[in-house]
């Protein structure tokens, strides 16, 4: 039978204390609903339909460019009220596949098996085993193990309240069975609510068998309903993801540490150190190595590449055999070829950086066209801001700029000149010629002496030469 999958995403989320709707909150970079839709489309259902509520022009305009079918819940009744949202888009040969948008852990594997576990005609219900199970609905079997019911927490008796199988809330049902079962649910419950799980008992007493799978684990299956569950779902993701790339073959140093808001490829014996943040879209070629505290965002890396410690690159692409950093930060637009070097508190921005270039220290380069082997001293700025346009630099190859320089654009620096330290250049510069902005008066002072470093004594004989301790005056006098 075709497949419908209905994703519920109606909720509020009044405990996550935030205007944001609950399902748009984010586990790995991207919001819980994208983790469950990405997931839906991997089954290949003929189509995905998901139920909004509050803020749903928000989460609809979020989701704009996916192809989704959308139903409105205006009033949050409960389960059965929003898959009753949903019937009517559903073609009658089809079976449904429920899952919810704050439950972004579920695995494809998982849903498979229980799609497989389950004969077309039957109810699929994917089950857990909690250790604590306070506030989850729990599975009623009769004496023959089938299930019968499931009760919620504020429903069920003492008795009740000590089983450990709980349910999921994700089933698989016809469309058939819906359409006959959903108009017949109650909600003479505590909470007032229509319950999706009221179709199991239905379910029983027309003797159709309920098919149970349970998830590979229980984390697959965890719920957020406030931020302490989000942290715990984000840390299980991140956990889940850098055991993959280990697997692949790239050094994670530390997967407690590690956090992935996006997506990565990295090649084999690649090495990530502990803290390192990566958002957008990553890639990582063989045999880099990104040292600990860096972000990196939406980059693309080559082979050989270390960007050490506690540096920032957002929108960039690295040549093969380039060094990054400590503390560097390239800005969108910055490209650098093979061999540079990028030292430590060095800034560039929306820059072209020539292969065998050295930026080494304390530097700003923006809006920059810097040719082969050129060496940048420290302390070297690029004006390219006149307080309303940003102008270009160029820099041809094997251009030497001595330290504290600075170059205001629009400006042409030609091939294998040199600029002396201290200049502050405001026009083009010639090729194989030293330039310099300023004359030096030099001149030396006779009668000056260098500074002495005072006497000092180490504390293994300070106790016993406390009796002979000279003043310092004194030492400086003899």
């Amino acid at each position: 039978m075709d497949l419908s999958v209905v994703i519920l995403a109606a909720g509020q989320g009044t405990r996550m204390k935030s205007p944001l709707p609950k399902v748009l909150h984010p586990i790995g970079g991207k919001p819980m609903l994208a983790h469950v839709i990405n997931t839906a489309k991997a089954l290949n259902p003929q189509q995905i339909i998901i139920i909004h509520g509050f803020e749903g022009d928000l989460v609809k305009q979020t989701f704009h460019d996916a192809d989704l079918t959308w139903a409105e819940q205006p009033h949050r009744l409960g389960t059965g009220d929003a898959v009753a949202k949903a019937l009517p888009h559903i073609p009658a040969h089809h079976r449904v596949l429920t899952l919810y948008g704050d439950v972004p852990l579920i695995a494809v594997d998982t849903l498979k098996r229980l799609l497989t576990a389950t004969p077309t005609e039957d109810v699929g219900l994917l089950t857990a085993l909690a250790t604590d199970p306070t506030g989850l609905g729990r599975i009623i079997r009769n004496e023959k193990a089938k299930v019968v019911r499931i009760v919620e927490e504020r429903d069920a008796n003492d008795i009740e309240k000590q089983i450990h199988e709980v349910n999921t809330g994700i089933f698989v049902v016809t469309q058939s069975l819906l359409a006959r079962w959903v108009p017949q649910l109650k909600n003479n419950n505590a909470k007032g609510e229509y319950y999706l799980t009221d179709i199991i008992q239905m379910a029983a007493q027309e003797n159709i068998s309920v098919a149970t799978s349970v998830p590979s684990v229980v984390e697959e299956v965890l719920g957020v309903n406030d931020k302490s569950q989000q942290v715990t779902a984000e840390r299980y993701y991140q956990r889940h993801v850098a055991e993959n790339f280990l697997k692949d073959g790239v050094c994670i140093s530390d997967p407690a540490r590690f956090d992935l808001r996006g997506s990565l490829q990295a090649e084999p014996d690649v090495v990530i150190d502990v803290n390192v943040v990566l958002e957008g879209h990553v890639s990582i070629q063989k045999n880099s190595r990104i040292g600990p505290n860096c972000v990196l965002i939406n980059c693309k890396i080559g082979e050989n590449v270390s960007v050490l410690a506690n540096s920032y690159l957002e929108d960039v692409v690295i040549g093969d055999n380039c060094s990054v950093g400590p503390f560097a930060r390239l800005r969108p637009g910055t490209q650098l070829d093979q061999d540079v070097h990028i030292g430590n508190f060095v800034e560039v921005k929306n820059s072209n950086i020539g292969q065998g270039s050295k930026i080494s220290h304390l530097s700003y380069i923006g809006d920059t066209v810097m040719g082969k082997a050129v060496n940048v001293g420290a302390g070297t700025i690029t004006c390219n801001y006149d307080g309303a346009n940003k102008h270009r630099t160029i820099i041809d190859d094997g251009v030497f700029i001595g330290s504290d320089t600075q170059l205001v654009a629009p400006i042409k620096i030609g091939k294998e000149a040199t600029i002396a330290a201290g200049s502050t250049v405001v026009k083009d510069v010639p090729a194989d010629k030293l330039t310099m902005t300023h004359q030096l008066q030099q001149r030396s002072i006779e009668e000056w002496q260098r500074p002495t470093k005072l006497a000092t004594v180490t504390h293994s004989h300070a106790s016993s030469l406390e009796k002979d301790v000279v003043p310092v005056e004194k030492v400086k006098s003899k």
